[in-house]
């Protein structure tokens, strides 16, 4: 209240033979003498003095977001909810609630999942330069492929990303037409593991007898050339759990004698179980989740 009185002090009271302040404001400095030079500094003072006072107003009525293509508590509740299933705090989720969906969507079109691979993808080539390999042919690196090489996000985005149930026939169907982009920063780092003298094996839940050519086709068409073995779900694996198959085909692996030196994916079933590997990173993925 008491600034409010100043302004309106400043703006209204003035000297003989001088215009008020407020008189600046409608008709401009063209209306001062030299005398009123004065007056004119103080009117820029008084005058960012009111912006900053309106704006505050403004800030209170419209509130602290006036971009936010979603509702501010919508938005906090879906970061939250983000936030817990990226923890692994939430274990076995079926769908995205509806009410997250415009948290999602904003997350994954709007340039901070992006952000977010590319920033988790610097992590894993700062550890990579680290290691020194013992160059007998097995120094082993495994990466999933669904949503950690090559992306289903255009899938998921005709299915509210995540918000409907799982479908799995126009989930094959989908992976049948071989069209999944590569993950540009995922791409760059198996090509560096390659070059590097890693063994990279892509490891999928993808079913061997039904997916395996689609699913080749699709990582040779997407640049993923060089890799030293794709391992897919067979018949053997039916029915079983993502950990319990990771981990079988790990301890093979472990077993023939390779060293996992690194184990990269998108859920938390690809990071959990048996002989995970030196190092393990996690993609974010909130669009859904393989238990």
């Amino acid at each position: 209240m008491l600034l409010v009185h100043a302004i309106f002090y400043l703006l209204f009271h003035h000297p003989p033979n001088q215009p008020p302040i407020i008189s600046i404001f409608v008709f401009g400095p063209s209306c001062l003498t030299m005398e009123g030079f004065m007056i004119s500094e103080m009117a820029k003072r008084v005058r960012d003095i009111l912006s900053m006072f309106v704006l505050a107003i403004f800030s209170k009525v419209i509130g602290t977001k006036p971009y936010s293509a979603e509702p501010e508590s919508e938005a906090n509740e879906g970061l939250s909810w983000r936030l817990a299933v990226e923890a692994n705090n939430m274990p076995g989720w079926s769908t995205v609630p509806l009410h997250c969906l415009s948290h999602v969507e904003t997350y994954m079109m709007g340039g901070q999942y992006e952000q977010d691979v590319n920033y988790i993808v610097e992590q894993i080539e700062n550890y990579v330069s680290q290691v020194v390999l013992k160059g007998d042919g097995c120094d082993a690196w495994i990466l999933d492929i669904d949503d950690t090489c090559i992306s289903n996000l255009f899938y998921y985005k005709d299915k509210n990303y995540g918000c409907d149930p799982f479908d799995h026939g126009g989930f094959v169907a989908w992976v049948m037409k071989g069209e999944c982009p590569a993950i540009p920063a995922v791409l760059g780092l198996f090509t560096k593991l390659v070059e590097g003298g890693f063994k990279v094996f892509l490891l999928t839940g993808r079913d061997q007898q039904t997916l395996a050519p689609a699913t080749m086709a699709n990582l040779q068409n997407q640049g993923f050339i060089g890799y030293h073995r794709v391992i897919f779900r067979n018949q053997s694996f039916k029915g079983k759990s993502a950990v319990v198959f990771k981990s079988e085909v790990r301890k093979q692996l472990v077993e023939e004698g390779y060293r996992i030196w690194g184990n990269v994916g998108d859920q938390w079933t690809d990071l959990q179980g048996e002989c995970l590997g030196n190092r393990t990173f996690k993609i974010p993925n909130p669009m859904y989740c393989v238990p």
